[in-house]
């Protein structure tokens, strides 16, 4: 049975007996949207995109899948890339596994998509670009955001019957629909079968790694890259059949993609199926006619790391093909390019400059932004050879001089429209820039214009996620944060710092060793799990290790906090510099310090429910359950189990607010209405089983749904806040969408 998704017009609608369809909103359950405008803070992509791929059929359409973040097309008309899956609500389907553009009717697109073996896939079908689409879910699974995200296209259309379908699964082989995708079977010709489902989440497998049809005849090719069964094998009757090709690759060699042009096989293998891993490579063609095999790889030195992943060749050019590296690290990924298959090979990260100026933080604090990482997905325009792309780690680049035979060749990020960054936190402060935020991979940014893409990410000290921020109420200027340590810093480093210019620079913190239960002194603050706060006058810092620890001096001294229990962690008041709150999750208690942090008593806490388990954090990357009022000492609200929970004295008296049919997952405050006593709530959380972003005028007592059925972003949030100075403005922090913002729409 098939689920209708329209992303312009913002409608779901499936059988009641598909069980899948209960992730997607009851329409008799929905409450009516306030009418909201909605759209991405700019940074310019930032995240994986596995593979970019153009369309056969028409000039200028392209296509892009990424891990996490959806689909988007490529409109030349308006020069931006559209996101086509912002109305879906289902997590998984916003992981795409692969795109395949019909090559005979441009309109007609189809994608593979699943986030993992553990969630739902489904085959998405398009008659109108991705404006509108049909949902099939599938017996077999996906794994768009696992370890293989970047070999080749899975699913393919059949150029000779585009009715007929072949998707080469990474667990159970190949499938087949001669519908146009509305039904599937496995080709059980086929020799490779697939080794089922692994039995870890985070396992997976590279099974059937590309499926390729020949435009010139009635071949087609499909490559194994599981280890032990590594092979490319051939039909010549448009998939009914199948041999495996003899020669070629050594079998450490997994074949991850290919193209075919010209009466040539293009194929590159790695050892590993990546984005990380993989140690070598090559590189190979196989001419059609004779099934004659020949080693093309473009680097041959007994020191080239890294493999090949990337390969496209030109149609309007015999012999011209460019392939992809991945993994390697040293000097860095290129991509090369053969005007005479293969003999020989022009390095182009060599003659290259890139103009970043659309997303000028790519050049992660140095001069000149590198080539790029994880480079799995490369394509040469079909309609014109001088026009190249490739995906990287972080970005999307675009050339249109691929034909230059010598000089600089000009790279410049093709991102307009793409945001498809994971976003852990943000702040809104009630001064300077009206946002932080806090990224997976990228650390975060101030965004001192929602329009324009930041010029840097915070980078002292360098982290690879900024898992939580706070700015002082009173000084707004000062902001702390606190992450994960990259990679490359040495474990004598730091995972905290502050800022004193509103996030413009940085400066580290260090919380000394200290002894927990009689265990030799050691740093806490190096595992990302040590959040920091900030007073209300930006003088003291308070950081969540084992035993709490505050600062009055910016980290040159340090003292436990006293009267608080092990594992308790303090937030700051955001007026009253001198309060200081904490939960002690297991005790039961809710503690207060009235003399800027420096010692913790009990609170009374009347009305609170005695068990406090409820808001326990399940990692160091959830936003905390408490928050202090922006506009007035001693007021506090507090996220208990989905139920939202106000103090206006300092934590010694709690009352819940009347909506308990609202079930608050993340909370945030923003500037109140004119005439309200109370600041306007903000909260993602589910309401008569519609999951998604409200709004609360009155203190909690009632909730209305801001965003629609076509701004659902895969209902993938992470945290959320108001705006202080800007009524009905929020901010949401998506798991792959980057951040999107909305205010009352002007209709």
């Amino acid at each position: 049975m098939i689920a209708r998704i329209g992303t312009r017009a913002g409608l779901i609608a499936a059988a009641a007996a598909l069980a899948w369809a209960a992730a997607a909103p009851a329409r008799e359950a929905a409450a009516e949207p306030a009418a909201y405008a909605w759209r991405n803070v700019r940074v310019g992509a930032g995240g994986f995109a596995p593979n970019i791929v153009f369309s056969p059929a028409e000039r200028g359409l392209a296509y892009l899948r990424t891990d996490m973040g959806g689909a988007y097309r490529w409109d030349r008309a308006v020069g931006r890339w559209i996101p086509l899956q912002d109305g879906n609500a289902v997590s998984s389907y916003m992981g795409v596994e692969s795109v395949a553009p019909d090559p005979t009717d441009p309109n007609k697109v189809y994608l593979a998509a699943g986030m993992g073996h553990w969630g739902e896939a489904a085959i998405w079908r398009s008659a109108d670009r991705g404006a509108t689409w049909d949902v099939v879910p599938v017996p077999f699974r996906m794994g768009g955001n696992e370890d293989g995200r970047g070999l080749g296209e899975r699913l393919a259309v059949d150029p000779h019957r585009p009715s007929t379908l072949l998707f080469g699964s990474r667990h159970d082989g190949l499938w087949r629909s001669e519908d146009s995708g509305r039904s599937w079977a496995r080709v059980t010709r086929f020799p490779h079968q697939g080794l089922g489902l692994p039995a870890g989440r985070r396992e997976t497998h590279g099974g059937v790694s590309f499926v390729v049809f020949d435009p010139a005849s009635r071949s087609v090719f499909a490559g194994v890259a599981d280890p032990g069964a590594a092979a490319v094998y051939r039909s010549d009757d448009g998939g009914g059949s199948w041999r495996r090709l003899p020669g070629g690759p050594p079998p450490a060699m997994l074949p991850v993609k290919a193209d075919v042009a010209h009466g040539r096989l293009y194929l590159a293998c790695s050892t590993g199926i990546g984005p990380n891993g993989i140690a070598a490579g090559s590189v190979w063609r196989l001419d059609l006619a004779g099934e004659r095999w020949t080693d093309i790889t473009p680097d041959r030195s007994p020191t080239a790391e890294g493999g090949y992943m990337g390969v496209s060749a030109d149609r309007n050019r015999p012999g011209r093909v460019a392939v992809s590296s991945v993994d390697r690290w040293h000097p860095g990924d290129t991509v090369w390019l053969s005007d005479d298959d293969g003999a020989k090979w022009a390095n182009l990260r060599e003659r290259s400059r890139r103009d970043v100026s659309a997303a000028p933080w790519l050049r992660w604090g140095h001069e000149e932004a590198e080539f790029g990482h994880w480079t799995a997905g490369l394509a040469i325009d079909p309609f014109d050879g001088g026009t190249i792309a490739y995906t990287t780690g972080a970005t999307v680049y675009r050339t249109d001089e691929g034909e230059r035979r010598s000089g600089t060749m000009l790279w410049r990020p093709w991102v307009s429209g793409i945001e498809q960054t994971a976003v852990i936190t943000l702040i809104s402060p009630t001064g300077g820039a009206p946002l932080v935020s806090g990224f997976g991979d990228l650390a975060g940014f101030v965004h001192d214009d929602l329009d324009v893409a930041p010029a840097t990410m915070h980078l002292v000290p360098r982290l690879t996620n900024t898992n939580n921020l706070d700015y002082a109420g009173r000084k707004p200027n000062v902001i702390v944060r606190s992450g994960t340590l990259h990679a490359e810093q040495p474990q004598s480093g730091a995972s905290l710092g502050y800022s004193e210019d509103g996030g413009r620079s940085w400066h580290a913190v260090r919380v000394p060793p200290i002894a927990v239960r009689g265990q030799a002194p050691q740093r806490y603050d190096l595992r990302g799990e040590a959040p920091i706060n900030v007073s209300a006058d930006g003088a003291t810092f308070i950081v969540g290790t084992p035993i709490v620890m505050v600062t009055h001096d910016r980290g040159q001294s340090w003292a436990a906090a006293a009267g608080l229990p092990l594992g308790a962690r303090a937030i700051a008041d955001k007026v009253d510099p001198r309060l200081f709150y904490a939960i002690d999750v297991d005790g039961g208690r809710i503690f207060v310090s009235r003399d800027g942090g420096r010692s913790f008593a009990p609170a009374t806490a009347r009305g609170l429910p005695r068990d406090l388990t409820p808001a326990r954090m399940r990692g160091r990357e959830d936003q905390w359950p408490m928050v202090a009022e922006f506009g007035r000492a001693g007021a506090l609200w507090f996220n208990l189990g989905g139920r939202l929970w106000r103090s206006d004295d300092a934590g010694e008296s709690f009352r819940a607010f009347a909506d308990a049919d609202l079930v608050v997952d993340e909370f945030g405050l923003g500037k109140a209405e004119s005439g309200s006593a109370h600041p306007a709530l903000y909260a993602i959380g589910t309401k008569a089983g519609v999951r998604g972003i409200w709004r609360s005028l009155d203190g909690g007592g009632h909730w209305t749904r801001i965003n629609d059925d076509a701004h659902q972003w895969g209902l993938r949030f992470r945290a959320v806040s108001g705006d202080p100075r800007h009524f009905g403005r929020v901010y949401v922090a998506t798991d792959g969408r980057g951040i999107v913002w909305g205010e009352p729409s002007a209709d």
